[in-house]
C-alpha cells in the first residue's frame, strides 16, 4: 500500500478493510471524521489558528449523533452550583471507573466552553425578563444544570450553529463519505485517512486525505444493536478504524441504554425516537399498567436516578409483569407545556398514533450511548502518534460505567478544544504540515486478507447482540454471542479460501464489517467483566466487585485478527504499561 504521495506506508495490517486503490488524492493539516459537536468544534478552533483543515462526513455536514440529542448540555452555569458539585454527580453516576483527572477537566472546563459556544452562535433558551439561561433537572444531577434550545431540539441547536459557523469560515468539507482505515508513515504516525465517497462530483469513489493529524468524532456505535436511539450512520466506523491501526479501546462492555425510549412494537428496529429524560426532569412518572410508580423506594431520586439504575428498573418490572413495556405519565403537563417545552416529542409520539396529553406514553429501554471507546489521554491523544479521538468514539475517561444525563455534549466540546490546541501547539502556531499530495496509481483490491461481510450479516449481528449482549447479559448469552460472531466470521473466511472471493466492497459490506468487530470487542470484555457495575449488568454475577473489577479493560486488535485483553490496575488510565494481566480472542 502507498501513501497518496506515492511514498511507502509502513505494512497494512490483514486486517485492514478490502477496498479500491484510492483513485484521487487531497491533503489538509487536519483531517476531522464526523460532523458532531466534537468534530465540527475541533475544526473551527484548528482553522481558527491558521490550520488547514477537512472534514469529512458520512452524511450531510448536519446529519450526525449531535441534531438528536433532546435534553441538553450540562455545566455549572446556575446560582449556586458549582463545578465540585457537578463533578460529584458526574463520579456517583460512573460507578466508580471515571478517571477523576478526566472529570475535573470537564466541569471546570465546561462553563466557559458553553459560554463560547454561545458566541458561536447557538442559542439557547433563555427567560424571557432576565436574558438568563434556563436550567432543567436530568436524571443522576441534583441540581438544575441543563443548559437546553427550542424546547428539546437542544442538539439540532448547536449543529445549526457549528455548521454555520464551519461554512462560514470556509472550511473544506467532504459529505456522504466513509472513512475506511489510518494511513501511516514509515514511523507509525498517523498521516491521513482513506475513505469512500458516496455519489459523484469533484471527488467521487475511494480516495485519500493525507494530514499530519487525524480527528476521530465519528459518534457511536448504537447500530450494533436492533433498536436504537442512535442514526443509521452510526456503525461503530471510528472505533473499528483505529483498532485496525493498531490503537487501544477501552470500555466497551458499558453500552448506556436509554431508559424510555418510546415502544413501537415488538418487531421494531432501527433508530426509536427518544423520550429525552428532560420530561422525567420536569416532573414526569414512570408507571407500569395499573399506574403504579416503580421507581419509588428503589432511588432516593425514583424516576431520576442515573439511566442504569432507572433502566434495570423498567427491564424488572417488565419482567414481573410479563409486560413489553411501561409508561411515561406526563399528562399533568398540560397541552401548553407539551407544546411550548417538548415540542420535538410530542410530534413524534403523535406521529406514531401517541397523545402525550391524554395518555401515558409507552416506553421500553434501547441502545443510546457507547460509554467506552478509542483511549484517549487528557489532549484526546490516542496510542497511535498523530491520532486523536473525541465525543462519543472517544473513551477519554470521563463516563466511567455509565454516562451521567447531558455530560456527552459537554464532553465532545471540550476535549475537542483540548485536541485543537494540542495540534496547534506547535512554535508557529500551526499544525504539522503535510507533504505534497500525488494522485496515486490505478485502482486495484487491496491484497489483505481479511474478509468483507456480506451485507445482511448487518442483521444478522444485530440479532445476536441484542440477544446476547443487550440489558441483561450472563455468561450463557455472552458465550453463546461469542460463538455466533466467529460463526459469522469463519463462514466469510471459508469462502474466501474456497472461492477466492469476498463480499463485493461498499458501503453496506464496510458497514457489517466494522459492526462484527466491534461486537466482537464488546462481547470479548462483557464476558471478562464478571460483575455487575453502571449499565453493564451480568444475571449470573449481580453484585459490584470493587476489589477485582474496580479497573478498565484495554482492548487491541493483532495483525492475524485476535483480540488483545488487558486490565489496567486502577480506575485512571495510566500511560501505556506492561499489562497486569492478558487474555485472547480469536475471530
Amino acid at each position: 500500500m502507498t501513501h497518496p504521495t506515492g511514498r511507502p506506508d509502513a505494512a497494512a495490517p490483514a486486517t485492514a478493510l478490502r477496498a479500491p486503490a484510492p483513485g484521487w488524492a487531497t491533503e489538509a493539516d487536519v483531517v476531522v471524521v464526523g460532523s458532531g459537536v466534537a468534530g465540527l468544534t475541533v475544526a473551527l478552533r484548528c482553522a481558527a489558528a491558521g490550520a488547514k483543515v477537512t472534514v469529512v462526513t458520512k452524511a450531510r455536514l448536519d446529519d450526525g449523533s449531535t441534531r438528536w440529542a433532546q435534553g441538553g448540555i450540562a455545566a455549572a452555569l446556575g446560582e449556586g452550583d458549582t463545578p465540585e458539585q457537578h463533578l460529584d454527580d458526574t463520579l456517583v453516576a460512573g460507578a466508580g471507573l471515571c478517571d477523576e483527572r478526566a472529570v475535573r477537566t470537564l466541569v471546570t472546563e465546561g462553563p466557559e466552553a458553553v459560554r463560547r459556544l454561545i458566541a458561536t452562535g447557538a442559542r439557547f433558551d433563555a427567560d424571557d425578563d432576565t436574558g438568563e439561561i434556563l436550567l432543567t433537572r436530568e436524571g443522576g444531577h441534583h441540581r438544575r444544570r441543563i443548559a437546553h434550545a427550542g424546547g428539546d431540539a437542544t442538539g439540532a441547536e448547536i449543529s445549526r450553529a457549528l455548521v454555520e459557523a464551519v461554512r462560514t469560515a470556509g472550511i473544506d468539507t467532504v459529505e456522504n463519505a466513509l472513512v475506511l482505515d489510518l494511513l501511516k508513515d514509515g514511523s507509525g504516525r498517523a498521516a491521513g485517512v482513506t475513505l469512500h465517497v458516496m455519489g459523484e462530483g469533484r471527488r467521487d469513489g475511494v480516495g485519500a486525505v493525507r494530514a499530519g493529524a487525524v480527528v476521530l468524532a465519528t459518534g457511536g456505535m448504537g447500530q450494533i444493536f436492533s433498536a436504537t436511539t442512535n442514526p443509521a450512520v452510526s456503525t461503530g466506523d471510528g472505533v473499528a478504524l483505529a483498532l485496525r491501526a493498531g490503537a487501544e479501546v477501552s470500555d466497551l462492555e458499558f453500552v448506556q441504554f436509554h431508559p424510555t425510549v418510546l415502544w413501537l412494537g415488538p418487531e421494531a428496529e432501527g433508530q426509536q425516537p427518544l423520550v429525552s429524560e428532560a420530561v422525567r426532569g420536569e416532573g414526569a412518572h414512570l408507571v407500569d399498567a395499573d399506574g403504579v410508580r416503580f421507581m419509588q423506594g428503589q432511588h432516593e431520586l425514583a424516576e431520576l436516578a442515573p439511566r442504569d439504575i432507572v433502566a434495570k428498573g423498567i427491564t424488572r418490572r417488565m419482567q414481573e409483569r410479563g409486560a413489553e413495556h411501561m409508561y411515561l405519565d406526563a399528562r399533568h403537563f398540560g397541552a401548553r407545556m407539551w407544546e411550548r417545552r417538548f415540542p420535538t416529542i410530542l410530534a413524534a409520539c403523535r406521529a406514531h398514533g401517541i397523545d402525550p396529553v391524554t395518555e401515558p406514553i409507552p416506553v421500553a429501554p434501547a441502545a443510546h450511548y457507547a460509554s467506552g471507546g478509542v483511549r484517549t489521554d487528557l489532549r484526546g491523544r490516542t496510542t497511535v502518534p498523530g491520532l486523536y479521538a473525541c465525543g462519543e468514539v472517544a473513551c477519554t475517561g470521563v463516563h466511567g460505567a455509565n454516562r451521567l444525563a447531558s455530560n456527552s455534549l459537554l464532553e465532545g466540546l471540550v476535549f475537542a478544544e483540548r485536541i485543537a490546541e494540542d495540534i496547534t501547539a506547535a512554535a508557529d502556531g500551526s499544525a504539522r504540515p503535510a507533504a505534497a499530495a500525488e494522485r496515486p496509481g490505478p485502482d486495484e483490491a487491496a491484497p489483505h486478507g481479511a474478509p468483507l461481510l456480506a451485507s445482511e450479516a448487518r442483521y444478522e449481528i444485530q440479532h445476536i447482540m441484542t440477544h446476547g449482549a443487550g440489558v441483561l447479559r450472563s455468561a450463557e448469552s455472552l458465550a453463546r454471542a461469542a460463538d455466533r460472531l466467529e460463526r459469522v466470521h469463519d463462514d466469510a473466511a471459508a469462502q474466501l479460501r474456497r472461492d477466492g472471493k469476498t463480499a463485493e466492497p461498499g458501503v453496506e459490506t464496510w458497514e457489517a464489517t466494522n459492526l462484527h468487530l466491534v461486537a466482537r470487542v464488546l462481547v470479548a470484555a462483557a464476558q471478562r467483566r464478571e460483575e455487575t457495575r453502571g449499565c453493564h449488568w451480568r444475571e449470573d454475577r449481580p453484585a459490584r466487585d470493587d476489589a477485582a473489577w474496580r479497573r478498565h479493560l484495554l482492548v487491541t486488535l493483532r495483525p492475524d485478527g485476535a483480540l488483545n485483553v488487558r486490565s489496567t490496575d486502577s480506575e485512571a488510565f495510566p500511560p501505556p504499561t506492561t499489562p497486569r494481566t492478558e487474555t485472547e480472542s480469536r475471530p
